[in-house]
């Protein structure tokens, strides 16, 4: 193995990109697949320009990374930035790209001369090198530090100058978020322990301890503590829900989330120290075991893990390690340095979720309780970025590791069954709320997905479910998901950091579809057309005159002051970024936009920049992951291929500043390993692959199932991004999307090439990836039963038609409803449930002839809008619709013109209350003259309504009737 050293970068500070040179056109039978991936792992790749990777020692899915942090910038998680020049530690954790500080516990410092607990030392680049599983550094100082380690333990070789004042330094205050209840404890003179206590993640007020016991190969002739400064944590904020943050700087937004075990920083401490006499012998060797349940788990972790004192040996398995995970996917030809982005990326991608479990089966559970790993799997694992790593992480994860995959999956669920909620942004042992949405259900379901199936999949789906339907701090806007199809941008949602409710609504409806996938795959049949139509609520947020996502008041009307370069209501960016973002329904989101031509026209305008300029396209962030891939749903995969290549020549390189941003615990890294292998995982919960074109003339990757998939690219080369033509298993294949069972049967998928696009290959309709747009139905729930009133919410504000009051007016669910001779029926639905349609361009089917009338209200109205009529021959017509107030403003209005009443009930249900006194309506609208000689087929709600919401019960035909 040949260890990265980046001289060349230091020396020009130049960006070496990967696509300068373009490889030899030889044929995917005459090339030979890399032998050794992992030699071709650059770790420095990633440490600078706020990617906040880490290039120390560790192990696929690791508990213990023992890497360098730097000074002064220190990145969040990683703790190492390119462009520092001294090192504060060696700390034993660390965590890699969050967008906050975390991790970097227990850093150990080798100095020379007088113990000084708040010593740096300088080095140079031209010292240092990493591979997978091994660090080395010679330090200014003299000393240098050789890293390695195993799944929970660490190994080191310091080589001292010959001095009596070789000190190594345990800098216990120094988590990169501080830490209290620090120990250091002297054992014997050549082992030392304790443990310190850090968390607060986003300053979310989460805490963990981590144990730690490090031995010796020779005594130490002094040790002792000295008081140090405290590491100052991270601040707490209190933005507003609707207020935009930064991309890559989450922060906590109104109320603090509740947590069991609250991080309270201690404002000073210990450090701790031994000197070594390094006279006779200068090199001193340790081996440091790690445990989050005690310090007999961490001395269990070292002996279990590391019983002799040969670093070679330890070294060369953490290497092994990564040679066979990495070794999953072989890719055969492509430039050197192209390969060294691919696997960097790849191993970057497997860095987490980490071990939290000791070897002797013991971790400590989100319920403050120490538990075991379940019979039949392998470890319990922790840190899951859920925001970030349900978008193509996880699915990588399942497909090359499925074992690990599996194990994560089931501790998902044990912490479900400690706490009632499945993690969503978590550290360690302690859930922090950061980021929105509910991601644990599409991480199982991918997981799931993608092979790794070895987990309680009953208890999974059902806890999903749970949380999906059930008031909780996961989905603090349940119950207007529920009542209003959406989350409103003025309403109120309490614990636990909830914010950017246009976006979090369509993290809301992925989830959703996720577990719709789920349920299906498990034969729940029910619960996957229930799931899958509730998905379809990003339509309640969707504008159909501006053509974006838009959010909404609660009363239904379009909040004030929106731009689509806005990060108002949206999370850590836009809604030119959110508005694609229905990877389970693109074509639904084309037909919305006006058809493909028009989707084409915004994909266009979006992808015009690949960074975020004026707001457009960034794909150094999660939120436009998806947007590239979504030509192949319009019949132009040739747009993809091309926009795709840019993304992976203008943001990926071999250098230290080689990614975007972020890296968000593997996330991004992800995206560039499906990229290159020329498919994306658009659809959450599905194996569902969107196609691109290889980077690489050819890959093969070993399956779950034991089985490969081979992708060829013939003709592959930096400038031959389009598919000429394609083939599986030797038969011509003209999809933009893979062939169903490619990920567990295999095969072998042939591109042919070139640099000039073809247009009409994948391009009919019938070629684009699936889309799943449901059967939704009613959009608001308007109806409450008097002893649960808090069930349904007409106006935004809590108050619903009482379902007692219109039974006493002779209205019950299916029932009959005759106004000036046309004849509706009443929703046959329960109270509670949803039961009409807040108008916004929904379609509903319906037949009939002669004339048309709505039944129906306003909250917060009247309202109105433009309704159209589709006739069976494709004709349409247009219709004026207008719609009452259901107060008729509390007694001060009169209906509109052309409304008659139809019910009457003398008081409504609010939420909170049970009742107030204020007369509600029902009104039919004047029957409008259809087409003669023509039937109905559909009805397309207005897409217009400027203010309020029109709801619309039912529809209604007969004759006689006025043209209008």
């Amino acid at each position: 193995m040949v260890p990265f050293r980046l001289l060349s970068v230091l020396a020009t500070g130049a960006l070496v990109v990967g696509a300068a040179s373009a490889p030899a056109h030889a044929s995917s039978a005459s090339l030979a697949p890399v032998t050794d991936p992992a030699s071709y792992v650059n770790p420095f790749i990633g440490t600078s320009h706020a990617a906040d990777d880490f290039p120390g020692a560790d192990t696929p899915f690791g508990m213990v990374q023992w890497s360098p942090d730097t000074s002064p910038h220190r990145p969040d998680g990683g703790g190492y930035e390119y462009g520092d020049s001294a090192i504060t530690g060696f700390g034993l954790t660390h965590i890699a790209g969050p967008g906050c500080r975390a991790a970097g516990d227990i850093p150990v410092l080798p100095t020379v001369g007088t113990v000084d607990t708040g010593a740096t030392d300088s080095f140079s680049h031209a010292n240092e090198s990493a591979t997978p599983g091994s660090y080395t550094v010679s330090l200014d100082n003299g000393v240098k530090t050789e890293l390695t380690a195993t799944t929970r333990s660490g190994m080191a070789r310091f080589t001292f100058p010959s001095t009596n004042r070789a000190n190594l330094v345990f800098k216990l205050t120094g988590s990169e978020n501080g830490d209290t209840a620090a120990e250091f404890d002297v054992v014997n003179d050549k082992e030392v322990r304790g443990k310190v206590t850090s968390g607060n993640f986003c300053g979310e007020g989460n805490s963990y301890t981590v144990y730690y016991d490090m031995v010796f190969d020779q005594p130490f002739r002094h040790s002792g503590t000295a008081l140090a400064a405290a590491t100052p944590t991270t601040p707490r904020s209190n933005a507003s829900p609707s207020a935009p943050e930064a991309r890559n700087r989450p922060v906590l937004h109104g109320t603090a989330p509740r947590t069991a075990h609250t991080f309270a920083p201690a404002a000073s401490g210990s450090d701790g120290y031994v000197t070594f006499d390094t006279t006779t012998h200068r090199t001193v060797q340790a081996k440091v075991g790690i445990s989050y349940v005690s310090t007999a788990g961490a001395v269990g972790n070292r002996q279990a893990e590391n019983a002799g004192w040969d670093l070679a040996k330890v070294r060369g398995a953490a290497y092994a390690s990564w040679k066979s995970l990495l070794g999953r996917v072989r890719i055969a030809g492509g430039t050197p340095s192209r390969q060294t982005v691919f696997y960097t990326a790849l191993y970057h991608a497997l860095l987490h979720p980490n071990v939290i479990s000791d070897t002797n089966r013991r971790y400590p559970g989100f319920d403050g309780k120490t538990h075991t790993v379940d019979s039949g799997h392998g470890a319990a694992y922790a840190n899951y970025s859920g925001w970030d790593v349900y978008r193509s992480q996880a699915q990588l994860e399942a497909l090359v590791a499925p074992r690990t995959a599996s194990d994560t999956a089931q501790s998902m669920v044990d912490d479900y069954r400690q706490t009632g909620l499945f993690p969503k942004w978590s550290e360690n042992n302690g859930e922090t709320h950061v980021m929105v949405g509910d991601p644990a259900d599409e991480i199982i379901a991918d997981y799931y997905a993608f092979g790794a199936r070895t987990f309680d999949t009953a208890t999974a789906l059902k806890g999903m479910i749970a949380n999906a339907t059930a008031p909780n701090d996961n989905r603090p806007g349940l119950a207007y998901l529920e009542q209003l199809g959406r989350l409103p941008s003025n309403g109120k949602y309490g614990c636990c950091n909830f914010y950017g409710a246009a976006s979090t609504t369509l993290e809301y409806d992925a989830a959703d579809f996720a577990i719709s996938a789920l349920a299906g795959a498990l034969g729940h049949t029910a619960d996957q057309q229930r799931f899958t139509d509730r998905a379809q609520d990003w339509q309640n947020l969707f504008d159909h005159g501006s053509g974006f996502v838009r959010p909404r008041d609660a009363s239904g009307t379009w909040t004030a002051g929106f731009s689509p370069t806005s990060g108002k209501n949206f999370v850590e960016g836009d809604s030119w970024q959110y508005t694609p973002m229905v990877p389970f329904n693109v074509h639904g989101l084309a037909t919305a936009m006006g058809g493909d031509a028009a989707m084409a026209r915004y994909l266009d305008t979006d992808l015009s920049s690949l960074t975020g300029a004026g707001g457009y396209t960034d794909l150094g962030n999660e939120p436009s992951l998806n947007i590239p891939w979504e030509y192949d749903y319009i019949g132009r995969p040739y747009q993809t291929q091309k926009v795709v290549r840019q993304v992976q020549d203008q943001i990926w390189t071999d250098g230290p500043s080689g990614l975007a941003g972020n890296d968000d615990l593997g996330e991004m890294s992800s995206w560039y390993v499906w990229s290159a292998l020329g498919m994306y995982p658009e659809t959450p919960g599905t194996a569902d692959l969107a196609l691109g074109s290889p980077l690489f003339p050819q890959a093969v990757i070993t399956l779950p199932s034991g089985r490969t998939l081979t992708i060829n690219g013939t003709g592959a080369a930096d400038d031959a991004p389009y598919v000429q033509s394609a083939t599986w298993n030797g038969t011509a294949w003209n999809a933009a999307h893979a062939p169903d069972g490619a990920l567990s049967a295999g095969g072998t998928l042939t591109y042919v090439l070139g640099s000039t696009p073809d247009t009409s290959w994948a391009s009919d309709p019938s070629a684009a990836p699936r889309s799943y747009p449901g059967a939704p139905s009613f959009t608001d729930v308007g109806t409450s039963g008097d002893t649960a009133a808090d069930s349904a919410n007409f106006d935004g504000a809590g108050s619903s038609y009482s379902a007692h009051a219109l039974a006493t007016a002779g209205v019950t669910p299916g029932s009959k409803v005759t106004v000036g001779g046309i004849t509706f029926t009443w929703p046959q639905v329960a109270p509670g449930a949803p039961d009409n349609y807040e108008a916004n361009g929904q379609t509903v089917r319906a037949s009939g002839s002669g004339s048309i009338s709505f039944l129906g209200a306003a909250n917060n109205g009247p309202a109105s809008g433009t309704a159209t009529v589709t006739y069976t021959d494709g004709t349409t017509q247009s219709i004026a619709l207008g719609l009452s107030d259901w107060t008729l403003s509390g007694g001060t209005a009169s209906p509109l013109a052309d409304n008659a009443v139809a019910v009457t009930m003398p008081y409504r249900n609010h939420a909170g209350t049970a009742s107030d006194s204020t007369r509600t309506y029902v009104f039919a609208t004047a029957p409008v003259a259809l087409s003669p000689g023509r039937t109905v087929s559909s009805v397309r709600l207005p897409s217009d309504v400027a203010a309020g919401g029109l709801h619309v019960f039912a529809i209604g035909f007969g004759t006689g009737a006025k043209a209008r």
